[in-house]
């Protein structure tokens, strides 16, 4: 059973939450009344309490996205959108929004090994990251070549606008070097 706090999944006889101690039961979708876990029908009204399945093996949660971006982010950065997550959920605010693509991803995908394409793209992510950090932004979503990027969020700040141009500029001086490099070692190995 998912918690209705922290989002954790946990087993259907738990009562509490193993992660966070919320108290786990099923609201029943037709009266509203409480019910433990366990049950698979409302003890007030007999409607089944039919919930979403567990995600699938395609869908991480919250932890398992923490765990895999964690090398890529600094630990104060961490600790800062850990600490903020319960106060800025359901908060309103202006954000700046940054997207970085990769050009002309799919051609050289395409002549590679995987595992060579892998291991560039962790390297690409790791130094847009490092360059997001440095300027207060947030990674919000990553697909297999490009990232969306958050400025004010989950801590304001008021020059957000300026930090993402300042963001974007050594991102691109950086990709250029790496650029450079990846074409140095690819025709001199």
């Amino acid at each position: 059973m998912k918690c209705p706090k922290c989002q954790s999944g946990n087993p259907n006889a738990q009562k509490f939450c193993g992660q966070c101690g919320a108290k786990l039961e099923k609201v029943c979708p037709k009266c509203g009344s409480s019910n433990p876990p366990e049950h698979r029908f409302c003890g007030e009204c007999g409607h089944e309490l039919v919930f979403a399945p567990a995600p699938t093996h395609g869908e991480l949660s919250f932890e398992e996205k923490l765990d895999r971006t964690q090398r890529y982010l600094s630990g104060g950065l961490t600790e800062n959108i850990l600490s903020q997550r319960e106060k800025s959920e359901g908060e309103r605010k202006q954000v700046t929004v940054m997207f970085c693509d990769t050009e002309g991803f799919t051609s050289p995908t395409q002549r590679l090994d995987p595992e060579e394409v892998y291991s560039i793209m962790g390297d690409v992510f790791e130094t847009l990251i490092h360059r997001v950090d440095n300027y207060g932004g947030t990674v919000n979503k990553m697909t297999s070549d490009s990232i969306m990027i958050l400025f004010r969020t989950p801590t304001a700040v008021e020059d957000a606008p300026q930090r993402g141009t300042c963001s974007a500029l050594s991102i691109h001086r950086e990709m250029a070097r790496f650029s450079d490099r990846i074409k140095r070692e690819r025709c001199n190995p």
